[in-house]
C-alpha cells in the first residue's frame, strides 16, 4: 500500500455529512488535510518538487444528495428518484464548492467529473471519461467523481458510488482503491454485537464464507453499506486492484501503508478496458435468445454473435444499448452492446449474414453485438 503512485478513495455520505442533511465543513476539511498530504506536488509541479511522496489521487465523493437535504427542508434521503434528483442538483454545486475551498488551502485545484453508466459502457464515452481523469492528474488537478445523480435514470444509474470506485480504479489504472465509510473495515459479525471481530484481510470469496454482511447504516443520508463496499472491493480485486476499506477517521493511516480496517488482496488481472463497466455498471434494455450453437461459439469460441444464432428477442432497445444474451433455459451467458434496434431483430432471426446482406443490402452484413462489445458472465 504505502508504494501505491496512483490512488482512488471513495468517502461515503455519512463521512461528511450531519445525520439530518448538509455538509460538516469540519469533517470536509480533515480529509482534505489528509489527501493533500498524500498527494504529489500540487499544480503539476515536476517529481520532486514540494516534497513528499509523489502520489495521484483521485477522489470519488458521495453527499451530493445529502449536501442537498437541509436546504431543501428535505427531513431524509427521498425514495423517488426525481426528488433524489433536485437534492444532488443543490448539492453537488455545494459539495464541489467546499472542495474547491478545502483544497484550495494547499494551493490545489480540483475538477468535477460527472459519470453514468452510459459514459463508460460505450467505447466512445469511456475513451473520453479517460482521456478527462489523465489530463487532470496530468495538471495537478484532482478530480472529484461522483454520479451524475441530477439527469442519471434508474435505467444508466451504478447504484452506488461504492461499485463507481471500483470502476473508475479500474478506468485510471490504480495501485490501490481506499474505501472510506464510519466503520473500521469489515466484521465478522454485527460490528455493534458482543463477540464481533474485525477481519484483518480477505484473499479470496472464501475468506467471506459466512461472514455476516449488514446493509445501509440508520443517519437515512447514504444509499450504500457494507454490502455495496464487499461488493466493490470484490470487483476491484477480481479486476487487479486491492483494496482497504477503512474508516474516514483513519484515511491517513490507509494511505501511509499502516495497519487499519480490511485489505482485499488482487484475485484476478486487470480486465479488458471498458468490457469491466459493461459487466458491473451496464443495465440491460432487453435479452436475446440463443440456439445452443450460439450460445457455444460466444462463450466457448468467444466469438461474435450473429443472426442465425438467434432464437428470441425480448424488450426494448436501440442500437448501441447493452442487452442480454441468454442460453434457451432462460440463463444469462453474456452481456454485450447490440448493433440493431428491437424492431429490426425479428427479421434477422436464423437468418445467415450473406443472406441479410444480398435482400436487405450491406448495412445488414454485420455482427448482431460484435465479440469486443461483448463480456461473458459467470456462471
Amino acid at each position: 500500500m504505502a508504494g501505491a503512485r496512483r490512488i482512488v478513495v471513495k468517502v461515503g455520505s455519512s463521512s461528511l455529512t450531519t445525520a439530518s442533511g448538509g455538509l460538516d465543513a469540519d469533517r470536509v476539511d480533515a480529509l482534505v488535510d489528509v489527501l493533500a498530504k498524500h498527494a504529489g506536488p500540487a499544480n503539476g509541479a515536476p517529481d520532486g518538487a514540494a516534497g513528499g511522496p509523489q502520489r495521484e489521487i483521485v477522489l470519488v465523493s458521495s453527499g451530493a444528495i445529502a449536501a442537498g437535504l437541509a436546504p431543501l427542508a428535505l427531513p431524509k434521503r427521498p425514495r423517488d428518484l426525481a426528488r433524489q434528483q433536485a437534492a444532488a442538483s443543490v448539492g453537488q454545486g455545494l459539495l464541489v464548492a467546499r472542495y474547491t475551498a478545502s483544497f484550495a488551502r494547499y494551493g490545489r485545484r480540483v475538477g468535477q467529473v460527472l459519470l453514468t453508466s452510459d459514459d463508460t459502457s460505450r467505447r466512445a464515452h469511456y475513451r473520453n471519461a479517460y482521456r478527462t481523469l489523465e489530463q487532470l492528474l496530468a495538471m495537478g488537478a484532482v478530480p472529484v467523481v461522483n454520479e451524475n445523480d441530477t439527469v442519471a435514470t434508474e435505467e444508466i444509474r451504478f447504484g452506488d458510488n461504492d461499485r463507481l470506485a471500483a470502476l473508475v480504479a479500474h478506468l485510471v489504472r490504480a495501485d490501490l482503491l481506499v474505501l472510506l465509510s464510519d466503520v473500521d473495515g469489515l466484521y465478522d459479525g454485527d460490528p455493534a454485537s458482543p463477540g464481533s471481530s474485525r477481519i484483518g484481510e480477505v484473499t479470496g470469496p472464501k475468506d467471506l464464507e459466512g461472514v455476516e454482511i449488514g446493509s445501509a447504516g440508520s443517519a437515512g443520508v447514504g444509499s450504500g453499506g457494507m454490502v455495496t463496499k464487499v461488493e466493490a472491493a470484490r470487483i476491484a480485486a477480481a479486476a487487479g486492484v486491492p483494496v482497504v476499506l477503512a474508516s474516514a477517521t483513519h484515511a491517513a493511516d490507509a494511505l501511509a501503508g499502516r495497519r487499519t480496517g480490511t485489505y482485499f488482496h488482487r484475485t484476478g488481472r486487470r480486465a479488458a478496458g471498458r468490457l469491466l463497466w459493461l459487466a458491473h455498471a451496464s443495465t440491460p434494455r432487453g435479452a436475446l435468445t440463443l440456439d445452443d450453437g450460439a450460445v457455444r461459439a460466444v462463450v466457448q469460441r468467444r466469438t461474435s454473435l450473429l443472426a442465425a444464432g438467434i432464437a428470441g428477442v425480448e424488450g426494448e432497445f436501440a442500437a448501441g444499448d447493452p442487452v442480454e444474451l441468454r442460453d434457451e433455459r432462460g440463463v444469462a451467458v453474456a452481456r454485450g452492446l447490440v448493433n440493431f434496434d428491437a424492431k429490426e431483430i425479428p427479421q434477422l432471426l436464423g437468418r445467415s449474414t450473406p443472406e441479410l446482406a444480398r435482400e436487405l443490402g450491406p448495412a445488414y452484413e454485420r455482427e448482431i453485438v460484435h465479440r469486443d462489445d461483448l463480456v461473458l458472465l459467470d456462471s
